[in-house]
């Protein structure tokens, strides 16, 4: 007889993104485990989304390198436990909890090995065609193939392993009240309810940064054609990047101001319409159900793209001969290959599907 499941770990780490896609499983498990202990080990740089969901009991908060001052990351919290002396506190904080399963959904070698030091009874990971480091398969009592492609597919089937099976893509995030909602439209010359898009021109890799002045284009276009100006959004050391996209927008865009994550989420909620590489703050706007239009290169929208219905991925990673690199080393970049009247379009398309839903 399966032993009941009372105490649940979460070990993902980072990044902002991932954490985003692993939020269905935390609401299936919710869901099938009511009454259970849910947990969740996360990177200090990304806390701040985790405390957005409800589903959680507790975040245990580890720092693997320095938190950014300012912008997104939203810095370090109390109680990080940081440094050797302190992965050995959470360590024991961990074991005292007498988990009885640790889901790794990062698959790297450190997550695996705080998944098996948390002595839960059950360690279940991926198998070992579908880590990102091998050898953390060393740290799995169990291990388990998943079928689906998408990266939200492949976290669910995991909970294959606890008997919960088909569940639905939920995200437990809640959505809060913020002044930065109003300070937009203020910003853009709205009223209370006015209408307006997100364009995100910066990501932690420089091989998916689509040129700023192309999203500037795009920025214009959505004036000129729809009625909707735009918010240039920016994280740390993105200033430069997002007054670009302002310069090449004809005046149809502003520079957001400095945003939290919790805020991130608040205006993501808020708009028509957000235009985005392959970055946090896009996946942030699926979660909140904000129409989107992606722009992809060296990563498979497949995988980790918008995955709503009537969302569209501007991809060239068929082309792309860079896939999963940091730093682009072809002869041509394969994001140079995309023209703005091909967003621009997309655009379009995914405005009047909104449109006609509504």
């Amino acid at each position: 007889m399966t032993a009941p499941v009372t105490r649940i770990l979460i070990v993902r780490l980072s990044a902002l993104g991932d954490i985003i896609h692993a939020l269905p499983a935390a609401a299936a498990l919710r869901q099938a485990f009511p009454q259970a202990r849910l947990d969740w080990v996360v990177d200090a740089r990304h806390r701040a989304i985790l405390d957005l969901v409800p589903a959680i009991d507790r975040r245990f908060v580890i720092s693997t390198r320095p938190a950014r001052a300012g912008g997104r990351d939203g810095g370090q919290a109390d109680g990080v436990f940081a440094g050797a002396g302190g992965l050995l506190r959470l360590i024991g904080e961990l074991r005292r909890r007498r988990y009885d399963v640790a889901l790794d959904l990062q698959g790297l070698l450190k997550s695996a090995v705080i998944a098996r030091s948390s002595g839960a009874a059950r360690v279940i990971g991926f198998a070992v065609g579908q880590l990102r480091e091998r050898a953390a398969r060393l740290f799995y009592t169990e291990t388990h193939e998943s079928p689906g492609r998408h990266v939200i597919q492949k976290n669910l089937s995991l909970l294959a392993a606890l008997g919960v099976e088909g569940a639905a893509i939920e995200f437990p995030l809640q959505v809060p009240a913020s002044p930065i909602v109003d300070l937009v439209r203020d910003q853009l010359g709205l009223g209370r309810d006015g209408r307006f898009a997100l364009i995100n021109a910066g990501a932690a890799w420089p091989n998916k940064r689509w040129p700023p002045a192309l999203f500037g284009e795009v920025a214009a276009a959505l004036g000129a054609r729809h009625g909707l100006r735009s918010v240039v959004l920016w994280g740390p050391g993105e200033e430069a990047l997002a007054a670009e996209v302002v310069s090449a927008s004809q005046g149809a865009a502003v520079a957001s101001p400095g945003t939290t994550i919790a805020e991130l989420v608040s205006l993501s909620a808020a708009a028509a319409l957000m235009v985005s590489g392959d970055t946090g703050p896009l996946h942030i706007a699926a979660a909140v159900g904000t129409p989107l239009v992606g722009v992809y290169g060296p990563t498979d929208p497949e995988r980790n793209g918008p995955f709503a219905a009537g969302d569209i991925s501007v991809s060239r990673f068929s082309m792309c001969t860079c896939h999963h690199r940091r730093r682009c080393t072809a002869a041509r970049w394969c994001l140079l290959d995309v023209p703005a009247r091909e967003v621009i379009d997309a655009v379009g398309r995914r405005l009047a599907a909104v449109a006609a839903r509504d």
